[in-house]
């Protein structure tokens, strides 16, 4: 298998060089071969369907090293599994009307600030006939991405899509809250427990309802964070994990860091997870991802319950 990794790197590569123009990133060396050996040889559940999955990945603000690295673990995924078709952009073209609908759900890969409207300083250039049809933009490519996932389609939300677009409501109530600290940064030890009672559960079965521990940046929420709206699947052990860490603003111990829920007809996935290059091929992770990716785009049958 090791050396195939070469060449699985190079396809991502090339693959998403055809939708996009990222910045020159790559991998940390070795990833290409520890992802490769952290995929399961099937999916989750067997397509109902040939899928396509926009794993987009621009930012306005913050860039994680780690969106590479994700990148390739994402695509490389789909393709092992035969899962989905991945197709990694940076091009908002994909959000206008008439290509949004090729696809079967939206991955936003630790996107962050407002991912439909130009930098400040780009805006701010602008004349008043450029800045209004930025902004115009703007409005109908959220709109556009809003209706897809109402009418039943999915999205998944990786990292620091709770960083992304905190200017609209709507947004943040969908994928339930915004992103509000992370007091546990990249080096700290953390715990991550399956949520009570969902040990069982299609997304959370391959923990094996035993803990998660390791280094990871964990979020905290902001309003409209809401754990009962949504059907959690992972939190922040507070027991096993340092409670001292500067920064903690929330009082009641509420750290979620997965959950799934239905936005009227469609189906939203996200987990917090994601910040540390290890996380693409940690083998447990790597599968919660692909659980939630085949239940969001449709594939995989797994209760989520009504009203949350």
């Amino acid at each position: 298998m090791k050396a195939l990794a070469p060449c699985i790197l190079v396809l991502a590569a090339a693959w998403f060089l055809v939708a996009g123009s990222p910045p020159a990133e790559t991998p940390p060396p070795g990833a290409a071969e520890n992802i490769t050996a952290a995929i399961p040889p099937e999916p989750m559940a067997k397509p109902l369907k040939p899928r396509k999955l926009l794993v987009f990945s621009k930012t306005n603000g913050f860039r994680h090293a780690s969106i590479a690295t994700g990148r390739l673990a994402l695509a490389e995924m789909g393709r092992v599994t035969g899962a989905y078709e991945a197709v990694l952009s940076e091009d908002l073209a994909d959000f206008e009307e008439d290509q949004l609908t090729n696809f079967d759900a939206v991955c936003f890969l630790s996107t962050t600030q407002n991912v439909f409207s130009p930098r400040a300083a780009e805006f701010n250039a602008m004349d008043d006939a450029g800045k209004k049809a930025a902004m115009e933009r703007d409005a109908r490519l959220k709109a556009n991405l809003m209706r897809f996932v109402k009418s039943g389609r999915g999205f998944v939300g990786i990292h620091a899509a709770t960083d992304t677009c905190q200017e609209w409501a709507e947004y943040g109530r969908m994928i339930n809250g915004f992103f509000d600290g992370h007091p546990w940064n990249a080096d700290t030890m953390v715990s991550i427990e399956v949520e009570p009672g969902q040990e069982q559960h299609p997304l959370a079965a391959m923990f094996e309802g035993r803990n998660l521990e390791f280094q990871e940046e964990i979020y905290q929420l902001r309003d409209p964070y809401d754990s009962k709206s949504v059907h959690m699947l992972l939190r922040l052990d507070t027991a096993r994990t340092d409670m001292t860490r500067p920064g903690i603003k929330r009082t009641d111990g509420d750290f979620g860091v997965s959950w799934a829920r239905h936005w009227e007809q469609g189906r939203v996935f996200y987990t917090s997870i994601g910040h540390n290059h290890e996380m693409y091929w940690h083998p447990k992770v790597v599968r919660h991802y692909l659980a939630g990716i085949q239940w969001a785009l449709g594939d995989l049958n797994a209760e989520v319950n009504a009203g949350k």
